[in-house]
């Protein structure tokens, strides 16, 4: 691996690049803050596949157009006379001691629940008028969900055990199918996630990776199907429910079987 020297090099040979890209590329000249925000995005879900993957190459390659765009953002900064990126990194840097008491200070722990908690703490204390104020507004409602149950987590406000939290879940599917409200029973399906998320947390799960994982063997399969059907020379689509069901199974078989002999 690389010394720190040879990292620190490599850092600095990144923003001298960055900056020739803002001097002489018309295509980086033109961007700004709002115009990289959704491209940041796709470079994040894009790192987020690389990982579900666990795919260490792309994950690579993924880290590296993350850091770009930090530095980008870093870039535009000190071009309006706001911040730079060594102000962003020493403003991280004294962040991280003084949520660490532990580490940089007097402050004993004897486990992560309690890091934790402290953290939560001290982010008050620093002028968050909530614990849940740092949760992003333009979250995925799935992962909202897990960073807003995490964080009142911090302060204690948790189910003891995984075994209450389910039935908290069987609370909520009662009341889910006893209601005949069309808006309300829309509510009620929301508790019915909510709770779900939950459980899977506090059972050390996650529920993001547990879905995308589902919805990747989906179309895994379904499109196993299309090919047994196009192998029969027959359109997928004309094809009668009974008939799909029985292609999922034969596709379902063969994914089963390739599982064992890897």
């Amino acid at each position: 691996m690389n010394s720190r020297q040879e990292k620190l090099e490599a850092f600095g040979r990144l923003l001298d690049i960055m900056d020739d890209l803002r001097e002489k590329c018309p295509w980086d000249r033109k961007q700004d803050f709002q115009s990289l925000r959704h491209l940041t995005l796709e470079e994040v879900y894009e790192l987020s596949d690389s990982i579900l993957a666990e795919n260490l190459p792309e994950i690579k390659k993924e880290l590296g157009d993350v850091l770009l765009h930090l530095v980008f953002y870093a870039k535009l900064g000190s071009e309006k006379e706001s911040f730079d990126i060594a102000d962003v990194i020493n403003a991280l840097n004294e962040k991280l001691i003084y949520r660490h008491p532990h580490i940089y200070g007097d402050v004993e722990v004897q486990n992560e629940d309690e890091v934790k908690e402290n953290w939560e703490k001290l982010k008050l204390k620093e002028g968050n008028k909530s614990i849940l104020s740092g949760v992003p507004k333009g979250l995925p409602s799935l992962v909202k969900a897990f960073r807003i149950q995490d964080k009142v987590k911090g302060i204690g406000f948790e189910f003891a055990n995984a075994d209450d939290a389910w039935t908290k879940v069987d609370e909520e599917l009662s009341e889910f199918h006893a209601e005949t409200d069309s808006e309300k029973k829309e509510q009620e399906l929301g508790d019915i996630f909510f709770s779900l998320i939950n459980y899977a947390r506090i059972s050390g799960l996650n529920p993001d990776s547990a879905l995308e994982k589902t919805n990747l063997k989906f179309i895994s399969r379904f499109q196993k199907m299309e090919d047994l059907a196009l192998a029969k020379n027959l359109k997928i689509e004309d094809l009668t429910l009974a008939e799909m069901d029985e292609l999922w199974e034969k596709a379902k078989h063969a994914e089963v079987q390739n599982e064992q002999n890897r």
